[in-house]
């Protein structure tokens, strides 16, 4: 049997469990596409950490759970008679085919960034209401939907020429945020000068090729670990943390850093 066969094997095994489950357990029974949204969105993050932990395993264990979310959604779409399974395997065949025209067709591209700004083309073609910038979920946290702005910006050739003029950008929010801190006019306005501050740190991250949602979550458990070794050297010592200086705790943060490259 090849490698093929199997999938499709597993695959159908799947459906057939779908479809018990959905017949004979009160859970699974009562499940909407509704309630099974905050459910699929926690499965998401969980596989988001697996690859943020490099853990393979875990990354495989996770894309099942998705893979089942997934046939779950089109059991109830069949069931409402709206779609099946096979249309929406269809419908992302079509969409693969008719988008990579550079791979089905006869269009020629000379790089990455020129199969990014074709694809938004031919979104736009394929809805031809909907603008570059309308297909970013509006539920997306703020961060990932920073980056996906830029990046689709990006496709219709809203840029930067050269990537490191980025950081006058950055410079010039900074500036225009303490200026604002200093007035202590509007704590709306210097609330939005922060939010263009971040805007323009998370598009120089873009250019220079960094994910900043894994960036600043690698920063949050480096911090973490840290903060836990600090407060447990403390405790060992029958130190209160809250009653010691800072200069005090930042030589235990000290020890905490260079504890991560012996470990």
């Amino acid at each position: 049997m090849t490698n093929r066969e199997e999938i499709l094997q597993s695959f159908n095994r799947l459906l057939d469990i779908m479809d018990e489950l959905r017949a004979n357990c009160p859970w699974d029974k009562e499940q909407t596409i509704e309630s099974l949204r905050t459910l699929t969105i926690e499965e998401t993050y969980e596989l988001a950490d697996a690859i943020l932990d490099e853990d393979l395993d875990g990354v495989r264990e996770e894309l099942g759970d998705l893979l089942l979310h997934i046939v779950f959604y089109a059991k109830i779409g069949q069931e409402k008679e709206s779609f099946t399974m096979s249309e929406v395997i269809d419908g992302i065949n079509k969409k693969l085919v008719y988008r990579h025209p550079h791979i089905f067709g006869d269009v020629n591209v000379k790089d990455a960034r020129e199969v990014e700004r074709n694809w938004e083309k031919i979104k736009l073609t394929e809805h031809h209401n909907k603008t570059v910038l309308g297909g970013i979920p509006s539920s997306l946290p703020a961060m990932i939907k920073a980056y996906r702005i830029q990046d689709k910006a990006r496709g219709a050739g809203f840029d930067w020429k050269h990537r490191d003029q980025v950081w006058e950008k950055v410079k010039e929010e900074i500036g225009e945020l303490q200026a604002e801190i200093q007035s202590q006019e509007s704590a709306d306005r210097t609330e939005a000068e922060f939010g263009d501050v971040l805007f323009s740190i998370i598009n120089a991250a873009r250019l220079y090729g960094i994910n900043p949602e894994n960036a600043l979550e690698r920063t949050n458990i480096r911090f973490i670990h840290r903060f836990n070794y600090v407060e447990k050297q403390t405790l060992q010592k029958g130190l209160d943390i809250r009653k010691m200086s800072l200069e005090e705790l930042d030589g235990y943060w000290d020890e905490a850093k260079k504890s991560e490259f012996r470990d």
